[in-house]
């Protein structure tokens, strides 16, 4: 090229750091802009690399000269900025997008509106244990860009939500993983659940006839749109009973596996991670290592083992027999369905946050046959307060954890279950959803050491 080209990097977090390292080992012209404040990690990492940044607000002059940005997941399409660029016909991309450029590695992508992250996670523990030199990237691990850029894999594990998904064009899955699809962010989807449905089966694009599609075969919206693509990948789809085309399935207590590669078992409560939701995760790890010809008996060994993510379903302490439950990481009304299912004794259930124009009907018939009392938790409770007001035999509104915690040690008595689950994103009161839950398991332990309480 006669000149370096321009890379701008909008977003200063893991992502764009990494694609911004990854642009400046391939030759770029790199400068990297961030509205708010980047974190000390990620301007050590950029200063050590040489990359020009700014910070506390974007300089359009400079960053409309671009020839290329990677855009941070987190900044919509309509953002001003972004709308300029397009304006322009400068193409914005997503760091996955990026990244993919630069690597021949296989990648297994996994997306759906629950359960990604655990079977994200699950995936990567069975082909790590498995002994393949393996990477973990997208929403959990670290940037594929910074792995791009400093090591080597094989393979990549990669969850992808549909923001990611949204700018990303050439890139292509080997393994397609969509878990379900129901209703979430549709604020940034123009109020349209098929514009969001269709985002996410954007993990889909580009893929052949050597690639392959996993899903479950019980979700309605994904059946649907199966009927109205094209897709040349050979289907490997799931299902709690077997159903035509099953590749995963359970027979009588037994998880039965069938692909091109394997046909094997695994009984059923013989895997770690319990729950119809984690049975559904299982499958999808275990076809997805099946196609990359790990052996079954290694397989079976990591399912048998892993060890149950931070922030769903996680036990966290039995406080006066009453048995506590971290489930923060369900930020939508399908994720806490999930969470319900398992339930198995009378259960305190704390909701609330920032509702995402959520529809809590789903829940309604599991709230009435197992919830015994709901805890409201954020800054505006009435919807939550209007839906559920009659519907349980107790509600109380509170607007702190530490009210919350103490309204649960009131309600509940020996042999029940508090569960937070909240349905709604977390930014009412915390940080992160990470943060909600780590603040739940603090005030929890914390009532351990009150005089008549005690963990069992």
């Amino acid at each position: 090229m006669d000149r370096m080209e321009k890379l701008i990097i909008l977003g200063g977090g893991e992502s764009g750091a990494g694609a911004a390292v990854l642009g400046k080992v391939k030759g770029f012209d790199v400068f990297l802009s961030d509205a708010g404040p980047i974190k000390p990690e990620y301007r050590d990492l950029l200063a050590r690399h040489g990359v020009d940044f700014e910070e506390g607000g974007h300089s359009a002059q400079r960053i409309l000269q671009a020839d290329l940005v990677v855009k941070s997941p987190g900044i919509p399409s309509t953002a001003p900025l972004v709308e300029k660029l397009a304006g322009k016909g400068v193409p914005v991309i997503s760091e996955i997008e990026f990244a993919g450029r630069y690597t021949d590695a296989k990648m297994v992508c996994i997306t759906g509106s629950n359960g990604k992250t655990t079977t994200t996670l699950l995936t990567y523990h069975i082909l790590k244990e498995a002994g393949l030199n393996v990477g973990l990237a997208g929403n959990v691990g670290k940037s594929l860009a910074l792995q791009v850029a400093l090591e080597h894999h094989d393979i990549y594990v990669i969850e992808l939500s549909s923001f990611q998904l949204d700018n990303m064009y050439d890139f292509k899955a080997d393994i397609a993983v969509i878990m379900n699809i129901t209703p979430d962010h549709l604020d940034r989807y123009d109020h349209k659940m098929e514009n969001y449905v269709a985002a996410k089966f954007r993990i889909l694009q580009n893929q052949t006839k050597d690639d392959y599609f996993i899903y479950w075969q019980g979700d309605p919206v994904v059946r649907r749109q199966i009927r109205q693509i094209q897709s040349e990948a050979m289907q490997m789809p799931f299902s709690e009973t077997e159903l035509p085309g099953s590749a995963a399935y359970v027979d009588d207590g037994i998880v039965r596996f069938r692909t091109p590669q394997e046909v094997w078992e695994i009984p059923r409560d013989r895997l770690a991670l319990t729950g119809l939701h984690n049975l559904y995760n299982s499958m999808a790890a275990g076809l997805s290592a099946s196609l990359l010809n790990i052996r079954k008996e290694k397989i079976r060994r990591a399912l048998e083992d892993f060890e149950a993510v931070e922030h769903r379903l996680e036990y966290v302490a039995t406080v006066d027999g009453v048995r506590y439950v971290n489930d923060s990481k369900a930020t939508n009304v399908n994720s806490t369905w999930y969470a319900l299912e398992s339930m198995t004794t009378p259960t305190v259930l704390i909701l609330g946050g920032k509702d995402k124009g959520n529809d809590y009907t789903e829940i309604e018939p599991l709230v009435t046959e197992k919830v015994k009392a709901i805890v409201c938790m954020g800054a505006d409770n009435s919807k939550l307060l209007d839906f559920f007001g009659g519907k349980v035999k107790e509600m109380r509104d509170t607007h702190s954890l530490r009210d919350a915690v103490a309204a649960c040690r009131e309600i509940a008595s020996e042999g029940d279950t508090v569960l937070l689950s909240p349905c709604c994103a977390s930014f009412d009161l915390f940080k992160s959803y990470e943060d909600r839950g780590r603040q739940f398991k603090a005030e929890v332990r914390g009532c351990q050491g009150v005089p008549g309480s005690g963990n069992q």
